[in-house]
């Protein structure tokens, strides 16, 4: 049972509502930006009307699975880990596009929400929020702003901070860890961007 729950979820997950609201709007979400079939290149392409719905969408199909399961016995002890983490999943390695799915940050926020009574979730948007303040404060003074997918990742690791400090269970620090992986992953060209950025600066201080 447990192994048809996580597939449900995963399908959950995999849907992409964007990318096909993109398409709706005879646009290609892949062809925009930096190719992410998300709800911001949906934003970019088509407003923030439709921008917002993708949130949403994204945001509900890890929200509403995942809560459902919340109210069984599998919210109990290490059932919960692959459970929530077959949406994030899905999204991010979506069959609806190859393998090739988004960077899953709204339905992160979803599962979170479901997962913590959107304790952590709040907890991340804050945190995300200061980082965002932080990257525009270096930018004003002539320096690289730290990029989105900086932000995502390292908004990440301190939630783990939060979590710590809050005693969350051990299954939830497990779920945190594979949610934590997954936005790596789905961020990795933006970290490889900034390492080389990076690299080559101190290399032309030396």
């Amino acid at each position: 049972m447990i192994i048809l729950w996580v597939a449900v979820l995963f399908l959950s997950g995999s849907l992409m509502f964007s990318y096909w609201l993109g398409l709706a709007r005879k646009k290609n979400l892949k062809d925009i930006g930096d190719g992410n079939p998300g709800a911001l290149n949906l934003w970019k392409s088509s407003g923030y009307k439709f921008g917002i719905l993708g949130i949403l969408l994204d945001f509900i199909k890890g929200y509403l699975p995942l809560l459902w399961v919340m109210g069984s016995h599998y919210s109990q002890g290490y059932f919960i880990v692959p459970l929530a983490l077959a949406p994030i999943a899905g999204h991010a390695f979506s069959p609806f596009l190859k393998g090739k799915g988004g960077k899953a940050i709204a339905v992160t926020f979803g599962v979170w929400s479901a997962l913590t009574g959107f304790k952590a979730s709040l907890a991340l948007a804050v945190i995300l929020a200061v980082l965002k303040v932080l990257s525009s404060w270096y930018k004003s003074r002539g320096k690289t702003p730290v990029s989105d997918g900086m932000q995502v990742v390292s908004g990440m690791l301190l939630l783990f901070v939060y979590l710590c400090i809050s005693k969350w269970s051990a299954p939830i620090l497990w779920v945190w860890l594979g949610s934590f992986v997954i936005l790596v992953y789905t961020h990795r060209l933006e970290w490889i961007v900034w390492m080389r950025k990076h690299s080559s600066r101190e290399r032309k201080g030396t």
